[in-house]
Formats: structure tokens, C-alpha cells, sequence
């Protein structure tokens, strides 16, 4: 007879609560990133397998876990290609899988466009071509448009990410310097059947962010792209511009977004003692950060401050880290000298900015923290106190997913 399994430890105990507060964070986290992995919520929503052929273009950082699922359920002939960040390639058997890059792009990503193009319009009237799309796409398929060059693409895409917009406005300008976001892969595809079946990786799951929505009509234009760039101070290009289309053929159905691993880390919370209080929430991670530590002070003992969306870095030093590290270094500059308040801020895809960290750890202050954050390096400062947040890539990717523990 096995042993029961132990009651877990209450939030607000003395001795060992840190550690205990740690482990929890990381629980809570975790049941968050695990309710939306595509084993889970992939199967559900596969279409009807055609006549023909079935076709899959993945496209995205959780391209090889959801091209997998399709091929250990689907029955008939099967093939296609799935584009995953370079680090994150896998093996596949019937689907040929490649890397390309993120999330600047480069020749590789320039290649996966192309060739996911020309798999497309190759589709028959009684084939399928099923699109399996996740956040990062917009890097890993890139295709510039008409006179608008590669080393052009690469220098506004880091200008933008370095800028502060949001995720909505760099991809509203990426769908309109495009000859294969913003729709473009849709009109590829007839006369095949077209699906698209996509995890969300924004606030509020518009289709047409989702990898700059390859497959979906866009109803902005030129004009407001424009002036998004001339909004945060970045010269526009002067070729590559063009309108999206209206209208597109296909369907396309939501299978997990930031709101499903909200609600399963508040589960989580619930079953460790926690009182869950869930929040949505772009814009400046530092200033995010310093407002979510405010609340943390203001709320209940045993109080977990769950909070998704996806954050943006405004870019002033040379240092490294991501918008989770940065949100965690401001909090815990806000939190100083108020012990009690733990916290972990992490995206879900594993992947903070461009080190190796998922995000961080952090407490009730942060020594010598000021520099580190007005110079953009809280990767360095959170690696030499070993609060930093490694999981590896996690096989989803459904945006930013923080708590805070009172």
C-alpha cells in the first residue's frame, strides 16, 4: 500500500518558508505552462482528414511539439514541414523539421517562407493543408517584401525591438513589409482545404497577431504601420510596403492562449493555500513590475498575484536580460526592505530575451539593482545572486506568466 500523499505546506509558516515559497512558484508556473502544451490541447480540434492528402506547415516555437501530435493521431498519408527556432529543431517522422531564426531573422528564415509558400500552393482541390501556428513565427518565416532587403528587415526588427512597441504594433508592421504574413500564406493554399490551428502567445488572441497572421485577413493598412514607426521614432523603410488582403479562404480555430494557463496556475495556487488574484497586462516591464510589487504590499497574507501577458523592454544600455527578468528586477527594487513577498516571473515558451533563461526568481529587495536595471542587464544580476529561471525550451508558448506570493 503506498504512503498517502503529504498535505503541502501552508504559504504562511515560519521556518523553511522561503524555500517552501520557492518550490510553490515554481509548482504554480508549471501547472500554468503544462496546461497548454499541444499533447494536451492539440488532439480536440484536428479537422477531418481529406480525400487527398494531408499537408502541415508548424510554424512557431511550438512547431515540433504540435506537428508531433498531429503525426502520432493522424491516419492516411501525411507529410509537410515544421519551422522551429534553431535551438529547439527535433526530429520528426513523416513531417521534415528545420530551424530558422529568432527573433531577428536571417537567410534561414528567408528559406522556411519560401519553401512553405511553395508547399502550399503545390495543394490540391482534395488535399488538406493544415497550419499548425505559435508565437515566433513572425522571425521564422520571413519573407521581405518587394524591394525591401534582408539586412533592411533585420535593422528595423531590432529597432523595434528595442523601441518599447508592443507586440500589436510590430507585427502590424511586419504584416505590411510582408510577402507572407498579414494573409499571405492563405492565398497560397486553394484550391485545397485550409486550417489553421494556433496557440496564442498575446493579449487577447487577435488572429492577426498570432506570428503576424499568416493565414487570416488584416483590416489595417499602410498608413497606421507607418505610423506606428514614426509613433516610437524609427525611420521607415522606403520599399516593401504593401496593403493586406481583406479577405482570406480557410478556417481558423484558438486551441491554447494566456488565459488557459492562468487558470490553471490559480488551481495550482488554490491547492497549495493561496488566494489567487489574476491579472492581464502589457506595456514596460520595469513599470509593470514596480505597480504588481505595489499591490503584492497592499494585498492579504497569503495573497498569490498571478498575472499574464506579454511585456516590452524600451531598450537604454548594453546589458542583457528580457522583459521577465527586467519586470522581476524592478519588483524586487520596489519590494526592498518589505520581507515576506517572493516571486518568479518566466515566459512560458522558456526563453526570456535572448539568453538561456525562462526569467527569474525574486524577494523583498536587490542590492546594488539599480544599475543593473537602468543599463538593461538584469540577466547578469540575477546570475550572480542564482536566482535565475533555466527550463529549457518547454514545448508552448502562451506568453509571459508571473506570480508573486505574499
Amino acid at each position: 500500500m503506498s504512503n498517502p500523499t503529504p498535505a503541502p505546506p501552508s504559504p504562511i509558516e515560519g521556518e523553511g518558508e522561503s524555500s517552501n515559497r520557492r518550490r510553490h512558484l515554481e509548482a504554480i508556473w508549471r501547472a500554468g505552462v503544462e496546461a497548454c502544451l499541444p499533447a494536451r490541447v492539440l488532439p480536440r480540434h484536428l479537422p477531418a482528414p481529406p480525400t487527398g492528402r494531408t499537408l502541415v506547415l508548424a510554424l512557431g516555437k511550438a512547431a515540433i511539439p504540435m506537428a508531433r501530435v498531429v503525426e502520432e493521431r493522424w491516419r492516411g498519408p501525411l507529410s509537410g514541414l515544421a519551422v522551429a527556432p534553431t535551438a529547439s529543431a527535433g526530429a520528426l517522422e513523416r513531417i521534415e523539421a528545420i530551424g530558422a531564426a529568432h527573433p531577428v531573422p536571417d537567410e534561414s528564415s528567408i528559406a522556411a517562407a519560401e519553401r512553405l509558400l511553395a508547399l502550399a500552393e503545390r495543394a490540391g482541390a482534395d488535399d488538406l493543408v493544415l497550419v499548425l501556428l505559435s508565437g515566433g513565427a513572425s522571425s521564422l518565416a520571413s519573407l521581405p517584401g518587394e524591394g525591401l532587403d534582408l539586412a533592411g528587415k533585420q535593422a528595423l526588427t531590432r529597432a523595434l525591438l528595442r523601441s518599447g512597441a508592443s507586440v500589436s504594433e510590430i507585427n502590424c508592421v511586419r504584416r505590411h513589409l510582408s510577402r507572407f504574413k498579414g494573409g499571405r500564406l492563405a492565398l497560397a493554399a486553394p484550391p485545397a482545404r485550409l486550417v489553421t490551428l494556433a496557440i496564442s502567445d498575446v493579449v487577447g488572441d487577435s488572429p492577426e497577431d498570432i506570428g503576424s497572421g499568416p493565414t487570416v485577413a488584416d483590416a489595417s493598412g499602410v498608413a497606421e504601420a507607418r505610423a506606428i514607426l514614426d509613433r516610437h521614432g524609427i525611420e521607415a523603410p522606403a520599399r516593401g510596403w504593401s496593403e493586406t488582403p481583406a479577405r482570406v479562404p480557410g478556417t481558423w480555430r484558438l486551441v491554447a492562449s494566456g488565459p488557459d494557463a492562468l487558470g490553471a496556475a490559480a488551481t495550482a495556487a488554490r491547492r497549495l493555500g493561496y488566494s489567487p488574484v489574476l491579472l492581464t497586462c502589457e506595456g514596460e516591464a520595469r513599470k509593470i513590475g514596480r505597480e504588481h510589487a505595489a499591490l503584492a504590499l497592499k494585498a492579504e497574507p497569503g495573497t498569490a498575484l498571478i498575472s499574464g501577458g506579454e511585456l516590452t523592454v524600451t531598450v537604454r544600455g548594453p546589458g542583457r536580460g528580457g522583459p521577465n527578468q527586467e519586470y522581476a528586477l524592478a519588483a524586487a527594487l520596489a519590494l526592498e526592505g518589505h520581507a515576506g513577498v517572493t516571486g518568479l516571473a518566466a515566459d512560458t515558451d522558456g526563453i526570456d530575451g535572448p539568453g538561456e533563461a525562462a526569467g527569474a526568481f525574486f524577494g523583498c529587495g536587490a542590492p546594488g539593482g539599480e544599475p543593473a536595471l537602468e543599463t538593461n542587464d538584469s540577466a547578469t544580476w540575477f546570475a550572480s545572486r542564482g536566482a535565475l529561471f533555466v527550463t529549457g525550451p518547454t514545448g508552448t508558448n502562451v506568453s509571459d506568466l508571473r506570480i508573486i506570493l505574499t
